[in-house]
């Protein structure tokens, strides 16, 4: 043998060679179109789309009702999202006498510490938790499913736990006491 390939199949081994293509092309489609519809990723997908809008409904919530009133309350003078500290300015700083907005700044090249923005993002950060919270109490109290576990700590490594896990192994009697 030279190391060649011999590029002659007869017609019984070319027929054979698409048979097995075909038979593993099936497989490799059936198998994606089995894991694509497949119950938990379908679950998964509507998931994601409803905490995608719940996600946006709730930072809806908090940059267009919670925040304008708080920048009128407090001494911000302007949106909080807008609120920034120049920390090197750009090259027409002097020109225009200041920044009046973030996008103004930036667009000059200056480099800028947007705390507003930042501030902005926590206080979003918190009220989905604290939305999520709420439908999580909600949810409990609807369909009497404890989803939200209390927390203890454990009398013997003083780490926190579930204090259904305490109560449970505190009946069967595992945690007894310390061995020498």
């Amino acid at each position: 043998m030279s190391g060649t390939w011999d590029w002659e199949l007869d017609a019984e081994e070319r027929h054979a060679l698409l048979e097995e293509g075909e038979q593993e092309a099936k497989k490799l489609f059936s198998g994606f179109i089995s894991f694509v519809f497949s119950d938990n990723i379908l679950e998964f997908a509507f998931g994601l789309i409803i905490a995608n809008g719940f996600t946006e409904l709730v930072n809806s919530f908090v940059n267009d009702i919670l925040l304008p009133p708080l920048s009128v309350l407090l001494p911000l003078n302007r949106n909080l999202d807008e609120k920034f500290a120049v920390l090197k300015a750009g090259p027409s700083y002097g020109e225009t006498g200041g920044y009046t907005t973030l996008a103004q700044a930036i667009d000059d090249g200056a480099v800028v510490m947007a705390y507003g923005i930042f501030i902005n993002r926590i206080v979003n950060f918190i009220g989905i938790g604290l939305a999520l919270y709420a439908l999580a109490i909600v949810y409990q109290i609807i369909s009497s499913d404890s989803i939200i576990d209390e927390i203890v700590e454990c009398k013997y490594c003083q780490k926190n736990i579930s204090q259904e896990f305490d109560a449970s192994t505190a009946r069967a009697g595992k945690m007894g006491a310390k061995s020498a």
